[in-house]
C-alpha cells in the first residue's frame, strides 16, 4: 500500500498524544499498539501515546490517592502532642511525615500527565475530587491512632502492592517506596495495640471499641462491590489495577482476622471461616453508609476540607517567598553569564 505520509511512528505517536491524529486509521493503529504493550506488561511512560480515557483515569486515581495521603495526615497529626510516650510521639511524627511525602510523590506522578498540582488541589477543595472515605471518621482516643495503623494502613497495603505493577511507569515506581513505608506504618500500629492489650482492662476495652468502629469502614476502602464498580473492568484491562475490589477486600479479611484473633479482640459473629473455600465469609457491608460518606456525609468531612483550605491559605507567604527567591536566583544566574 502506497502513501504520501512521511511521518515516522514516533511523530505519529506524538501528534496523537497531543490529540491531533491525521486519521481514524492512525488512532486505531496507535490504540492497538498501546493495548499490545499493556498486554505484554510493558510500562507506559509520560511521552508515550495513550488514549484519553487512560490518561483521565490515571489522573483521577492518582489525584484521589494523593489527596488521601494528605488528608490522612489530619486524624493522626492531631495526636502528635498527646501521644502517651516519647517513643510513640517520634513514631507518629515519622509516620505523618511519610504520608506528606507519599502525597508529594503522587502529585508529581500525576503532573507527568499534564495536570498541574495547583489544579489538583483546586479540585479537592472545590469538592470536584474525592479522597478515601475512611478519613472522614474521627480519632476519639489513642487506640484509634494505633488501629488506623493496623487496619487502615493494612488495607492500603493490600490495595497498593499490586499498584507496584501498574502499567503506568511513574505511578508504579512511586508505589514501591510508598508500600515499603506503609508496611512500617502497619507494623507499628499493630505493635502499639499489642502493648495496650497487655495493659489494663480499660485499655483492652479501648482497643476492642476501636476495632469495632474501624473494621467495617476499612473494608469499604476497597471501593464498591464489583457489580457496582463503574471503572473496575476497564482499569483491569489497562492493568492500572490487577485485581478487582472484591478480590482485594477478601485478601484483606483473610489476612486480618487471624491477626485480630492473635491480638485478642473479638471479631464480629458474622465472620466465619468457610471450610470449602478456605476464606472468611463476612456478609454484606453497609453500602448506604459508604455512599453517604462519599457524598460528604462523614462526621469529619467538612473539618477535613476546612483544614486543607486553611493550610493552603497559611502557606501563601511560603510559596510567595520561594517564588521570589527563585526569581532572584535566576536573575543572578543570567547576570553572571553575561
Amino acid at each position: 500500500m502506497y502513501t504520501t505520509d512521511l511521518r515516522t511512528a514516533e511523530e505519529k505517536a506524538e501528534e496523537a498524544r497531543k490529540g491531533v491524529p491525521r486519521s481514524a486509521l492512525d488512532t486505531d493503529a496507535l490504540e492497538a499498539e498501546f493495548q499490545a504493550r499493556i498486554d505484554a506488561d510493558a510500562y507506559i511512560e509520560p511521552k508515550d501515546y495513550m488514549p484519553d480515557g487512560y490518561r483521565k483515569t490515571l489522573v483521577r486515581q492518582m489525584s484521589q490517592h494523593a489527596h488521601s495521603e494528605i488528608v490522612g495526615m489530619l486524624p493522626e497529626g492531631c495526636w502528635v502532642g498527646r501521644a502517651p510516650t516519647l517513643k510513640r510521639k517520634m513514631i507518629l511524627i515519622a509516620k505523618v511525615q511519610d504520608e506528606a511525602g507519599h502525597g508529594l510523590y503522587l502529585y508529581s506522578a500525576a503532573e507527568t500527565l499534564g495536570t498541574s498540582r495547583e489544579e489538583l488541589v483546586r479540585q479537592l477543595l472545590a469538592g470536584e475530587a474525592k479522597y478515601s472515605t475512611i478519613f472522614n471518621y474521627p480519632t476519639t482516643n489513642w487506640s484509634d491512632v494505633c488501629t488506623i495503623g493496623w487496619l487502615v494502613d493494612g488495607a492500603a497495603i493490600t490495595n497498593q502492592i499490586p499498584l507496584c505493577r501498574c502499567s503506568y511507569g511513574p505511578y508504579a515506581r512511586a508505589m514501591v517506596k510508598v508500600c515499603k513505608e506503609e508496611s512500617f506504618h502497619q507494623r507499628q500500629g499493630y505493635e502499639a495495640l499489642l502493648q495496650m492489650m497487655k495493659g489494663t482492662e480499660a485499655q483492652k476495652r479501648m482497643v476492642q471499641d476501636s476495632f469495632d468502629r474501624w473494621f467495617w469502614p476499612s473494608l469499604m476502602m476497597f471501593g464498591p462491590p464489583d457489580s457496582n464498580s463503574a471503572h473496575s473492568s476497564q482499569n483491569m484491562k489497562w492493568k492500572i489495577k490487577r485485581f478487582s475490589n472484591d478480590e482485594l477486600r477478601q485478601r484483606f479479611v483473610d489476612a486480618t482476622i487471624p491477626q485480630a484473633e492473635f491480638l485478642g479482640v473479638k471479631v464480629p459473629d458474622v465472620i466465619v471461616k468457610n471450610a470449602e473455600t478456605d476464606h472468611y465469609d463476612f456478609g454484606e457491608l453497609d453500602w448506604d453508609e459508604f455512599m453517604a460518606v462519599v457524598k460528604g456525609g462523614g462526621i469529619c468531612a467538612s473539618n477535613r476540607i476546612d483544614a486543607r483550605k486553611k493550610a493552603l491559605e497559611d502557606g501563601t507567604w511560603v510559596r510567595d517567598a520561594a517564588s521570589a527567591y527563585a526569581e532572584k536566583q535566576q536573575v543572578a544566574t543570567v547576570a553572571a553569564a553575561e
